[in-house]
């Protein structure tokens, strides 16, 4: 009986750590591709960018005076920054089948490209991006923003 609780308790610990495992790998997208300095910045870390560096939701995107990155978010949005840009993700939900959408990007720098992807064409009163002058409801499916 003894040897059953314990099995049952290491179980349950080794479950856990599973399940707090896959809730820290809660990304909202990828870096795509990359060219020169693009780092990111998360709960104040500097992280250096890679292709394949996971994105969550409340990370800077930021790049260098010759740096360029491509990101991919999980509908399918595609974001290209040009150089001395500056990008957090506000805001990312992608559950369609909870109903659950919404993306909030700010720009607070440089140049980028938006192309919608699902989230746009299930929610599009849901996809906004915020300048330091305006915010942007993504109607369309192609956007370029410039922020001085």
């Amino acid at each position: 009986m003894k040897a059953i609780t314990i099995l049952v308790t290491v179980t349950i610990l080794i479950l856990g750590g599973s399940v707090a495992c896959l809730a820290a790998l809660d990304y909202v997208g990828i870096v795509k591709t990359i060219a020169g300095e693009v780092v990111i910045v998360r709960n104040a870390q500097t992280i250096k960018a890679e292709a394949n560096t996971k994105l969550l939701k409340g990370d800077l995107v930021r790049t260098g005076p010759n740096g360029k990155v491509g990101l991919i978010f999980e509908d399918d949005t595609v974001v290209s920054m040009g150089s001395n840009s500056k990008i957090m993700i506000e805001q990312f939900l992608f559950q369609p089948a909870e109903k659950k959408l919404s993306f909030i990007a700010r720009i607070f720098q440089g140049t980028a490209s938006f192309l919608s992807g699902q989230l746009a064409k299930l929610a599009p009163n849901l996809v906004y991006i915020e300048t330091p002058q305006a915010t942007i409801g993504m109607r369309g499916t192609h956007l370029l923003v410039k922020v001085d």
